[in-house]
């Protein structure tokens, strides 16, 4: 079991953002695993901003679920993520690991076979 956590993000369309980590193929949620001591919401704000060069608050971040699914990039595990929203819009810019970033509708990313199994099945029913 991978326990992660991640935050959805939307823009002015309702378009969501995917992140594609270098050397992998399928997109999946901003976000990462926690740290010793961390709690998924802490997790979630140290790795967006991380990843995505922006800075959130855990404060700012709403609870959208918890959810498991087979992990997309570490075959044989299965991810546990706690995921968040976050109400604002953002200006994103790939760092650290992340090789590609995607804005796409939910309908695109739920009939997408490169996105996250997590994403795919749970993220995008839940969110409408």
């Amino acid at each position: 079991m991978i326990t992660v956590a991640a935050v959805v993000f939307r823009d002015a369309d309702g378009r969501m953002l995917a992140v594609r980590k270098r050397g992998t193929d399928r997109f999946l949620l901003p976000g990462g695993k926690l740290e010793p001591g961390e709690s998924p919401a802490e997790a979630a704000a140290r790795e967006v901003q991380e990843e995505l060069g922006v800075r959130v608050t855990p404060d700012e971040l709403t609870l959208l679920g918890e959810f498991e699914a087979a992990a997309a990039n570490e075959p044989d595990h299965v991810v546990r993520s706690t995921v968040f929203t976050h109400p604002a819009a953002i200006t994103p810019c790939a760092a650290a690991e992340i090789a590609e970033l995607r804005w796409a509708s939910l309908e695109e990313l739920s009939s997408d076979p490169s996105v996250a199994a997590l994403t795919r099945d749970h993220v995008v029913p839940a969110l409408r």
